[in-house]
């Protein structure tokens, strides 16, 4: 027996197993079996007196309902019928032919063509079932009126009515299926979306921590190992030669050294995984190399130096935000990263072609700028670093940013 009342022959469909599905099945199978014993059994109940003249014998109906009932047994236990359209379109066209010839020999196999309407809209396509569903009426109207029956307007209207409240049953539980399967998908991808996006935020939650503890052991313990270091250097040279103070200072000068070193390596182990197999400039090449939308040209200027860690953070977090600005929002087709060294200063400048914003209306609109959060977060990175952050922009003339970071001064004699 097919699975469901939906145009599926699929044994394995998700409606197959539905309790609707089951449900009207199982009423299919009654109804089919409740009207050919229907007949059967007004066709023994006839005696020979009875028999209107060229009636056809009460053993050939009943021969003709046993016909009926096999050929639909053998296509309900066979698994082809359910798997394939070709052997289900086969199996109607079998099972038609026999109801056509219990239908010429009695007038009460016309009303298996209610079930029959069911089963020519479930198993085959809509284009071939609804001119299935019309023959099939056409047949019971045409054995209505072969066996004499008077012409009213209830032996017409009967076949298609029933006809037409078939295909609104199936073609209705159809939609409703569709329509369910439809929001099952949106709830899936709505739970699958809430759990990326609770995936980004915890990434992002750890490397914005990373981020700040970086920073913090930079500007603390980093800064505070590397001045004890130089403070037991100026009182190790402000030492008479000899003075036994000098091995306990020498050691003490080195076991600031080595911690320092720890300080850094710990620093360098939280910084963003850009920064982790280099240089700041190998991050933004690789960063360039990576885009998937305009093509992005990267250009270090000046002579390259040493950046304490939350300045290469932010300069790589904000070449990201900005390149991503100008990926999603601004179109861009061209972008170019500038890296610039001077002497108290490091440039980074993004410049794109795309559509651009008036800067004197305030933030991008939603949208235009990383949700209108982008360009503040940039803003915030370079303030926290004592530097300044620019933007250039016109509709339709692209957008440049800016971010200019002071370079912290070197102590004299300090190691690099």
């Amino acid at each position: 027996m097919p699975r469901t009342l939906v145009p599926t022959p699929t044994p394995t469909h998700p409606a197959a197993r539905t309790p609707v599905a089951l449900a009207l099945r199982l009423c299919l199978h009654a109804l089919l079996a409740g009207l050919l014993a229907l007949a059967a059994v007004k066709a023994l109940a006839q005696d020979g007196s009875a028999h209107p003249p060229g009636a056809a014998r009460p053993a050939a109906v009943v021969a003709a309902v046993l016909l009926v009932a096999a050929v639909y047994a053998a296509g309900t236990l066979s698994p082809t019928v359910a798997r394939s359209r070709r052997a289900a379109a086969w199996w109607l066209a079998a099972l038609g032919a026999a109801w056509l010839v219990l239908l010429a020999l009695s007038p009460d196999g016309l009303w298996v063509a209610f079930p029959l309407y069911f089963l020519q809209l479930w198993l085959l396509p809509v284009r071939w079932a609804l001119p299935a569903v019309l023959a099939t009426a056409a047949a019971a109207i045409g054995g209505f009126l072969l066996h004499g029956a008077p012409v009213t307007p209830g032996g017409f209207i009967g076949p298609l009515l029933g006809a037409a409240v078939a295909v609104a049953t199936v073609l209705g539980y159809a939609a409703l299926y569709r329509e369910s399967e439809h929001r099952r998908r949106l709830i899936d991808e709505l739970v699958a979306t809430r759990a990326e996006l609770a995936a980004a935020e915890r990434t992002a939650g750890t490397l914005a921590e990373r981020e700040r503890l970086a920073r913090e052991i930079h500007d603390t313990l980093a800064q505070g190992l590397s001045s004890i270091q130089l403070l037991l250097r100026a009182a190790q040279r402000a030492l008479p030669d000899g003075s036994p103070a000098a091995p306990h200072i020498e050691r003490a000068r080195a076991a600031a050294q080595d911690n320092l070193a720890e300080a850094r390596r710990f620093v360098r182990a939280l910084s963003p995984p850009g920064l982790e197999r280099g240089s700041l400039a190998g991050a933004l090449e690789r960063l360039c190399a990576s885009s998937a939308g305009p093509r992005v040209r990267f250009s270090v200027s000046g002579t390259p130096v040493e950046l304490p860690t939350p300045y290469e953070v932010a300069l790589l977090r904000v070449a990201q935000s900005a390149l991503a600005n100008a990926v999603r929002h601004a179109g861009a087709a061209r972008a170019e990263i500038t890296l610039t060294f001077m002497d108290g200063s490091v440039t980074l400048d993004v410049v794109d072609d795309g559509r651009g914003f008036d800067p004197a209306a305030g933030e991008p609109p939603q949208g235009a700028g990383d949700g209108g959060f982008g360009l503040p977060a940039m803003r915030a990175r370079a303030r926290a670093l004592g530097g300044t952050f620019t933007v250039e922009s016109a509709p339709g003339q692209g957008t440049a940013v800016a971010i200019a970071l002071p370079l912290p001064a070197r102590p004299a004699g300090a190691a690099a």
